[in-house]
């Protein structure tokens, strides 16, 4: 609470976005992170969207081009004053500033929640209490897109103290799709969860600071079967909890080897990679890349860019944590559950 006013107050004084983004770099950031960020959002035209973190607005702007309205939300009085100043002639805007750990809204007010480097300042109560409410604020089928720095700073801005939960990604995608929220139309009760539809590395900061922690998620508000906890309602739920559990996984990568998790490991990987021809500048799509091993072997053998793709999201954490030790700007992530 109070620690964090005192930071953003350090941080806020000329509203400036090299403040916002606490990196010297940032307008050249933006640039390229904007549209990146932007494209995997859901379609935003006749949504309605709440902008949670809003800054002085680097996304508001966009958010306003497309969607039916926008309420965007800092605690920051001066971010949230440019961000009006900037912004209010847009007739489908509302700008608030509110602290979100104490921020409500009614019932289905909203279609999609979008934020950016917001749940990183709240410990994990405050983040799970976040996501019960979010649930409450979305319409069924709604989405949650965030953007968080995973395991370490990003930013290069001195700070005399540092008020960030770095977590795991694994931390982040566990936290949000266990959390749920109990709702009742008359005398019906449903129980309605967070399912992950895709989580991904940020691409800018891997280019263009050779930096794996940017990670961001999509969410979909769905409903959850309680009768049928036995049986999981997604294959990427039964992966998860049955046959790729953490621990699993880092098993069957001990009798695999380094960076595999099926027969054949590195033997195998090499013997078809080197029938693909690949030189340095070439792209490869790989579905289904496990904890990443034949990643890393792509790239540094042939200098070519990898987008690794799996269902599993305990495989994809991992190879994010891996990516992350191998500081490979060349290979990237991504875990996608409903190919929309």
């Amino acid at each position: 609470g109070s620690t964090m006013t005192e930071f953003w107050k350090e941080h806020s004084r000329q509203a400036t976005v090299e403040e916002m983004m606490l990196d010297s770099h940032a307008q050249e950031l933006t640039q390229h992170e904007l549209p990146e960020i932007l494209s995997l959002l859901p379609r935003l035209s006749g949504q309605r969207v709440l902008e949670l973190g809003a800054g002085i607005g680097r996304y508001t702007s966009h958010l306003l081009t497309q969607a039916s309205h926008v309420t965007a939300v800092d605690f920051m009085e001066s971010f949230v004053e440019k961000n009006r100043q900037d912004n209010s002639h847009y007739s489908n805007a509302a700008f608030l500033q509110a602290d979100v750990t104490k921020l409500d809204f009614p019932k289905n007010s909203f279609d999609i929640i979008f934020s950016n480097w917001l749940l990183m300042y709240l410990s994990d109560e405050e983040l799970t209490s976040l996501t019960e409410r979010m649930l409450g604020w979305l319409c069924p089928r709604g989405y949650l897109f965030f953007r968080e720095s995973c395991n370490y700073q990003s930013g290069d801005c001195k700070r005399t103290f540092n008020p960030t939960h770095y977590r795991s990604s694994a931390h982040y995608s566990h936290l949000m799709t266990t959390t749920l929220r109990e709702e009742s139309e008359g005398t019906e009760k449903q129980v309605f969860g967070f399912d992950i539809v895709l989580s991904k590395t940020v691409q800018t900061y891997i280019k263009m600071k050779n930096n794996q922690n940017q990670v961001c998620w999509l969410l979909e508000k769905v409903g959850r079967d309680t009768a049928c906890q036995e049986g999981f309602s997604t294959f990427q739920q039964f992966l998860d909890n049955q046959q790729y559990t953490r621990k699993g996984i880092l098993r069957y990568e001990k009798m695999f080897g380094a960076g595999y998790v099926s027969t054949g490991g590195p033997s195998t990987t090499e013997e078809f990679v080197n029938l693909l021809n690949l030189k340095p500048g070439k792209k490869v799509l790989d579905v289904g890349c496990g904890i990443g091993g034949g990643n890393f072997y792509m790239a540094k053998a042939f200098g070519v860019e990898v987008l690794g793709l799996d269902l599993s999201a305990n495989m994809v954490d991992i190879a994010i944590e891996r990516a992350m030790e191998e500081k490979l700007p060349s290979v990237s992530l991504i875990e996608l559950l409903g190919l929309q």
